[in-house]
């Protein structure tokens, strides 16, 4: 997975052609396409040569990697700035505060989901870009330096960064880093003459229907059509011909991300690059000890460990549509049918999720609605000896009434709610009015619109721990657009998943008896 997290820009030098800043803050939360996101200290691994882009366009360079810093702190970062007409323009920007902010690219190999919040423990620094708008102040410009010679250089054409398509901080994934602005003393910037581009430049910012359109107007000879896939193209990853360019990257993960309740409240994990099945070390029989009389042999246990077998399944939708209809329609229409396939992957890898979690729960039993959660959480503590955190509901129709509208008008027999209540005391949990966010005994409420139950149906309240379950997924969303023989296009979308169920009685299905 590969996000974008923003920082604000420490520095900026007009005489040496630098920019300098820290890109990267440890252990700070920032708001990335990823959700909220926290870098763990020394998380983050340097790739060949990282390039100072703007505003993550690949094909737009401005510079490179001077020199960097690793510090209890953060990174620290110095980057030279081409002579460029871009780079003028950036380092005067930079000087002004027009467009003070870092933002780091990386490619996410390990993290953890910690009350929601992704804290990242490895990741590959792809490139650094300048932006406009970041969203952590914590690290400021401190110098812009740039050099008064104009002596122009020629032009070549600066090689991409190595990596996958990266996902804005304006949305949600590959899977974010959230800019650092900065303080900035003014500094007067001569620019020199500008520069020819040796490619076209084309209008990168499309949509996902967009790019599909142009695709199939470029195999029907549409030169405009042609630049603009040629130049996407680029801007993709060799090793994986045929995947979507970021923006539609962009517009997936953010419906997908919205839309997964369940799979929000537990683990998450990078599903591995090869194979169909996931083996996890799972121990057996445990070693104990005894008490012991002196002189008496000591207890002896052997020690098992097994591997617990998972199956890694493939989710996928397509479509065919008449060529007619793309033709004298806008691209809207297929934008609009691209976030409805989106949409359905999010429903059925959510629902998948939780239905193995459910048909694999075991019963806590109890008198009413608040025994019976109370019944699920000690039973819950005791498989794995840490409290759960989570209550999932079904938005209707939950088993013995314990769903969202259940809670929404459970009330004492005085009519007042027990848990929806304005002005709450000694409550039994607060469910925010208008809203499906809130607290039920203590546990992060799950509303679940996309929840289906276990095997036969029936949606039983579950309380578990985020840690009891672990969604694997890939990285990868293609689509691919083919003119066939008949004169209609199909367009397609998939991506391959894996449900590890650690502890399946750590989940408890609440039963009303």
């Amino acid at each position: 997975m590969e996000i974008n997290f923003s920082m604000n820009v420490v520095a900026a030098d007009s005489d040496k052609r630098e920019i300098t800043g820290r890109v990267v803050t440890w252990g700070e939360k920032g708001y990335t396409s990823a959700g909220e996101t926290v870098f763990e200290p020394n998380s983050i691994a340097f790739g060949k040569k990282t390039k100072l882009l703007l505003e993550h366009e690949r094909t737009k360079p401005l510079g490179t990697l001077k020199s960097y810093e690793i510090t209890p702190e953060g990174i620290d970062a110095v980057f030279h700035v081409a002579r460029t007409s871009a780079g003028e323009d950036a380092l005067i920007e930079a000087s002004t505060g027009l467009r003070d902010g870092f933002s780091v690219g990386v490619k996410v190999d390990a993290w953890d989901n910690k009350e929601g919040v992704m804290h990242i423990t490895a990741a590959k620094l792809i490139e650094v870009s300048l932006v406009t708008d970041p969203a952590i102040d914590s690290a400021r410009v401190s110098d812009v330096a740039a050099s008064e010679n104009t002596e122009e250089v020629p032009t070549e054409e600066v090689p991409l960064p190595e990596g996958e398509g990266l996902v804005s901080e304006t949305v949600s994934e590959a899977t974010t880093t959230e800019a650092v602005e900065a303080s900035k003393p003014a500094t007067t910037v001569s620019a020199s003459a500008p520069v020819h581009y040796s490619a076209p430049r084309v209008n990168l910012d499309v949509t996902a229907g967009q790019y599909a359109m142009a695709q199939i107007q470029a195999s029907r000879g549409d030169a405009d059509a042609r630049d603009l896939v040629a130049a996407l193209q680029v801007a993709t990853v060799a090793e994986n011909t045929g995947m979507v360019p970021p923006n539609y990257l962009r517009d997936v993960i953010g419906v997908i991300n919205d839309s997964r309740p369940f799979i929000d409240s537990i683990e998450r994990a990078p599903l591995p690059a090869s194979g169909m099945k996931i083996f996890t070390p799972k121990l057996g029989t445990k070693a104990t000890v005894a008490l012991t009389a002196e002189g008496a042999e000591f207890s002896s246990t052997d020690t098992t460990v097994t591997f617990q077998e998972d199956t890694v399944v493939k989710f996928a939708g397509a479509g065919i549509i008449d060529v007619e209809l793309l033709d004298r329609s806008e691209p809207g229409f297929l934008d609009l049918y691209l976030r409805e396939l989106a949409e359905s992957y999010a429903i059925k890898t959510d629902a998948y999720a939780a239905q193995i979690a459910a048909q694999n729960a075991t019963q806590s039993s109890a008198a009413t609605i608040y025994a019976s959660i109370a019944k699920g959480i000690a039973d819950s503590y005791g498989v794995m000896r840490s409290t759960p955190n989570r209550l999932l509901v079904a938005n209707t129709g939950g088993e013995d009434g314990i769903d969202f509208a259940g809670l929404l008008a459970a009330v004492d027999s005085t009519g007042r709610p027990l848990y929806a209540a304005a002005s709450p005391s000694n409550a039994n949990g607060l469910v925010s009015q208008g809203s499906t966010s809130g607290t039920v005994a203590g546990l992060g409420l799950v509303v679940d619109a996309n929840y289906t139950g276990d095997d036969a149906n029936a949606k039983h309240a579950l309380v578990y721990p985020s840690n009891a379950m672990r969604f694997h997924e890939s990285n990868k969303i293609e689509l691919r657009a083919n003119v066939v023989a008949n004169g209609q296009v199909e367009i397609g979308l998939y991506a391959y998943v894996a449900v590890v169920n650690r502890y399946p009685a750590a989940f408890r299905k609440l039963n009303v008896a």
